[in-house]
């Protein structure tokens, strides 16, 4: 069954990037120098006759079909549309953009680094000052990289800062951005004295052995972003990779991991313009005001949807990462935004939900086809009845085009969170 999948792709980069040896391939969804979606439709009839239906048992229940939005494609075959090119409001499938420009803007391996200096003398196990704290806006500093700090800073001798904890703007933890939360986090965090429940709980989940931080603080929490030259520097921490910060933020659909990273990217606009580029959709399909996808004012495609995940797929080509490393997948993926969906199995999902709209994109490993990229995109209410539909229309896909497995994740199993290693402590 891998054998059909692997044909598949073959034949899909074959086509689209030239073959090995020949003339130099074009860009996967460069849809406006290939003529993409330009070549006439190649309909698949019975995808046709159950998108058809679908519209028609939504339409029964009240909803508006030309609110509703679909796309199915496999390689260059337009296999089912309708409202293909509407731009629809697409809650959390803003995620896909967000996830395609920070692999093209930082590379999948990328890390963050957040500096922790001292700022006075360090006698006795005391610093006598501050311990400030320099962020550069890592979005998931969670209570376990915190702790690996707390033991790191343990190692170098501190158990006790007579002053302050100072942060810049840009630090967060547990998904807070406030920084005084975030701070107050970290304060509690670095002394398992004052350690609260959530804290124990995640301790928990740490390698057995693993140390517990005495770091006590006296002073009180500063939001600063000057950094005197007097400083420091203690250590580095580093984030997880880029593909697990992403793989937190698909998975979970986390809005705090999507607005820090399409923040630092540039904002909405940035992020829809950048996308629109880089797989040569026309800009019109697409536009966001944020990374997350929160507010209806975040727009695109169903057709936007499906050439976005194509288009990461394709850049992750060759690299130890690829796509079903970064969204969750039917069978493999129990928590998050797969809780409650009766999917085809091995089927990768983005969702997105708001108030009245219900939106889901990815791809559906088939026999017949290989993988084929959809999108679905509905508007209107009962969210839980339209991701019934949802499930229900891909399931009866997979019934006249059987079903196929995705490769299983590449992803290195054995990552930790609050792994040691990612500390960097100062000569």
């Amino acid at each position: 069954m891998l054998e059909v999948v692997a044909a598949s792709l073959i034949s899909l980069f074959t086509k689209v990037l030239g073959h090995p040896g020949g003339e130099p391939g074009v860009h996967l969804l460069s849809w406006q120098e290939t003529k993409f979606f330009q070549l006439p439709a190649e309909p698949d009839t019975q995808a046709e006759e159950i998108v058809n239906q679908y519209l028609k048992d939504l339409s029964a229940k009240g909803y508006n079909v030309n609110r509703q939005g679909i796309w199915l494609q496999s390689d260059m075959k337009r296999l089912a549309t309708h409202e293909g090119q509407t731009l629809l409001s697409a809650a959390s499938l803003t995620k896909i953009a967000t996830t395609l420009v920070s692999i093209e803007k930082w590379g999948i391996d990328y890390q963050f680094d957040t500096q922790f200096y001292a700022k006075g003398e360090i006698r006795d196990g005391v610093l006598k000052g501050d311990l400030v704290v320099t962020g550069s806006g890592d979005p998931i500093f969670v209570w376990e990289e915190a702790i690996a700090v707390g033991n790191a800073l343990n190692k170098l001798g501190i158990r006790r800062v007579t002053g302050n904890l100072v942060i810049s703007p840009n630090f967060y933890m547990n998904f807070y951005p406030n920084p005084n939360v975030a701070a107050e986090k970290l304060k509690e965090a670095l002394n398992s004295k004052v350690w609260q429940q959530e804290a124990k709980n995640q301790y928990a989940l740490m390698p057995p052995g693993t140390p517990r931080p005495s770091v006590e603080i006296d002073g009180g929490i500063q939001v600063n972003n000057d950094r005197p030259d007097t400083l420091r520097l203690l250590l580095v921490h580093r984030s997880p990779p880029m593909s697990q910060i992403i793989k937190q933020m698909n998975i979970y659909s986390n809005n705090m991991i999507a607005e820090v990273l399409g923040e630092l990217a540039g904002g909405g606009d940035v992020v829809a313009k950048t996308a629109a580029e880089i797989v040569g959709v026309p800009q019109q399909e697409i536009q966001l005001v944020n990374g997350s996808g929160l507010g209806v004012a975040n727009r695109m495609s169903a057709r936007m949807a499906t050439a976005m995940q194509a288009e990461i797929a394709r850049e992750l080509q060759g690299k130890a990462i690829a796509i079903t490393d970064l969204f969750p997948v039917a069978g493999r993926d129990k928590l998050g935004t797969m809780v409650g969906r009766k999917l085809p199995p091995s089927t990768l999902i983005k969702t997105g939900t708001l108030a009245e709209v219900s939106a889901l994109a990815g791809i559906l490993p088939t026999q017949k086809y290989g993988w084929v990229w959809f999108a679905i995109i509905n508007q209107g209410g009962d969210v839980s009845a339209l991701r019934v539909e949802q499930d229900r229309l891909l399931r009866r896909l997979t019934e006249v085009w059987g079903t196929e497995s995705l490769p299983q994740s590449r992803e290195a199993d054995n990552f930790k969170w609050g792994d040691p290693d990612r500390i960097l402590v100062s000569q």
